[in-house]
């Protein structure tokens, strides 16, 4: 999948910032949001998976060890590889089940990436959910970055809610549930917002 074009996030950042100030003072800041674009592969969901409830450090180190396993890893690598050669790759026994359920998937058709690109979100979604390994931050998070679907959104992203604290000016966060429901009122551009966040967050850090 590619990015959305300019025009297309021009429009949505624009909505977004009429609805919600903290938004618009985050457009001001970072203007149109740089998107994350992965290619729909075994590859990016497995990286997503790698990635989460980990720091980014210790993702990073793990990710370049399976990289320079398998540069361009599949469904297949994974499934055929020793599995203590991709534990010493730092991955926990939990993480590489995942990968090997979702792998089983992808092997088996129950994951089918063009299906889940042409088809409507809320089927991706489900689908998506119903492998093991797959619970739904990643799926969100897949459906955003991977399959271009500009209304999916990352429920329980500790740096989304942190980005929007600051800019409310607020001293606490809002709990996830809060946060979600936050989100509903940038329906249908959640994934928009999201990466306006993550821009912002990132401005303010560097």
């Amino acid at each position: 999948m590619t990015a959305p074009s300019e025009d297309v996030l021009r429009g949505a950042c624009e909505t977004l910032a009429a609805t919600d100030k903290c938004l618009s003072q985050a457009y001001a800041k970072v203007g149109l949001p740089n998107w994350r674009d992965r290619a729909a592969t075994y590859q990016s969901l497995a990286m997503i998976v790698v990635y989460q409830l980990i720091s980014t450090k210790a993702a990073n180190a793990i990710w370049a060890r399976i990289f320079a396993r398998h540069p361009d890893l599949s469904a297949k690598d994974v499934l055929t590889d020793d599995a203590d050669a991709l534990l010493a790759c730092g991955l926990s026994r939990l993480k590489l089940g995942h990968l090997i359920a979702i792998a089983e998937a992808v092997e088996s058709g129950v994951l089918e990436f063009n299906q889940l690109a042409d088809g409507p979100v809320e089927i991706a979604r489900k689908t998506l959910l119903s492998v093991r390994g797959i619970g739904p931050w990643t799926a969100d998070t897949f459906l955003m970055t991977s399959l271009g679907q500009l209304d999916a959104f990352p429920h329980g992203d500790v740096g989304l809610m942190e980005a929007y604290k600051r800019l409310s000016g607020a001293e606490v966060r809002l709990a996830s549930k809060e946060f979600s429901s936050l989100a509903e009122t940038w329906r249908p551009y959640r994934a928009v917002a999201a990466h306006l966040l993550y821009d912002w967050l990132h401005s303010v850090r560097d």
